[in-house]
């Protein structure tokens, strides 16, 4: 039965914050972060947050931090005022009949209801998503500086502290001898117990990548992320390669995970919840791949704090990572946005056990970042 509290007022703030370092893609080298995030407050005083955040700007996909922003203040927003807080699935179901597509803006929309609805029933957000196996999860950094001294001596710094001890090297850019370089450098400067792996960003071309996955195999690499577009060029390529091969860019949410899936095109799945269209989609995206004996690795879209442990919400139910995750985002912000930050130690993140995500934005930090604001709120009066 629903408890009668209604959604009256959804809020959308940018928040600009620079990042520790360049960090270096195929497409794109980032010197910031822009966060899109969502407030939704209820008829009944809970609130929930949500978060959308591309890599780059629009660099990586067809939405931004700004479209996203728009598309809820113009069209999701409206839509959900006075709706039942309560029912989330009703509600997304309602969201996805009126927009098409704009699955960030989806994702941070649902966030922020199932934020809510968890601190209204006083359980952590994993609760509603199927209830965690662990409370930790195995966190890779991500090396892009593009410079291989700069990366070697950050990795071992990683290692010293044990904050992380699974690294993923960004290429792309170069041409793939001298990349194929830059990772044996790498690999050979860290100890047995550290892995390495690699993320092409689909900048090879199918025949330059079989080759360029050997060397990288034989260099050390244990783990090439999509080196290629497409589904088809993905599946031949894994159906040769000597070391495993992760799919990202081509999962878009269930039908394209089935269709990679079903097409053998990838041993791993990297599943962003933002990718996938929201937490629900990005559950389904999981459970095809553990009914095709496919490996789930948690990615990212370089979320800040909320995006981050709402995929660590979902993630800590997943009955096997053993490639771990790459939550890493809000550790490459200059800023600490959370009244409590979150802990990564003994190379894992913890995962927030308080009802909802388990986080409370800093006002202070929240205003200094913030770019504008809007905001479209309905008062319900009770009746009767």
């Amino acid at each position: 039965m629903s408890s009668g509290a209604r959604i009256v007022e959804i809020e959308t703030l940018l928040l600009d914050v620079p990042t520790i370092r360049p960090h270096r893609l195929s497409m794109v080298t980032m010197s910031g972060q822009t966060m899109m995030v969502v407030r939704l407050r209820c008829s009944d005083e809970f609130s929930g947050l949500g978060e959308g955040t591309t890599i780059g700007g629009l660099a990586y996909g067809s939405e931004s931090p700004e479209s996203m922003k728009l598309t809820i203040d113009r069209y999701i927003a409206p839509l959900l005022m006075g709706a039942d807080a309560t029912r989330v699935g009703l509600a997304m179901d309602k969201v996805n009949t009126a927009v098409k597509g704009n699955h960030f803006a989806k994702c941070a929309v649902e966030t922020a209801l199932l934020d809510a609805q968890a601190r209204r029933l006083g359980l952590p957000l994993s609760e509603l998503l199927g209830g965690r196996r662990r409370d930790s999860l195995p966190v890779a950094w991500t090396l892009a500086s593009g410079d291989t001294a700069k990366d070697i001596e950050e990795a071992q710094r990683m290692l010293e502290t044990r904050r992380h001890k699974d690294f993923k090297l960004k290429i792309g850019r170069r041409p793939i001898n001298e990349d194929v370089a830059h990772v044996a450098a790498v690999r050979k400067a860290l100890p047995d117990f550290a892995s390495v792996r690699v993320d092409v960003n689909m900048a090879w071309r199918e025949r330059e990548a079989a080759n360029g996955i050997a060397a990288l195999g034989d260099a050390g690499c244990v783990l090439v992320e999509q080196p290629v577009p497409g589904v088809e060029p993905l599946a031949r390529l894994q159906a040769k390669a000597g070391i495993a091969l992760m799919a990202d860019e081509i999962l878009t949410g269930p039908e394209s995970a089935l269709t990679a899936a079903s097409k053998l095109a990838g041993d791993v799945f990297s599943i962003k919840i933002e990718q996938a269209g929201g937490l629900f989609s990005a559950a389904k995206v999981i459970s095809v791949a553990e009914a095709a004996d496919i490996a789930v690795y948690g990615g990212t879209m370089l979320e800040g704090p909320i995006g981050t442990i709402a995929a660590a919400q979902l993630f800590s139910g997943v009955r096997s990572l053993e490639w771990g995750t790459e939550l890493f985002g809000p550790l490459l912000l200059t800023e600490e946005l959370l009244t409590e930050p979150l802990v990564y130690a003994d190379f894992e993140l913890k995962v927030p056990t308080g009802p909802g995500l388990g986080i409370q934005l800093h006002e202070a930090a929240v205003n200094r970042f913030r770019r504008d604001r809007t905001s479209t709120s309905t008062t319900l009066k009770a009746v009767g």
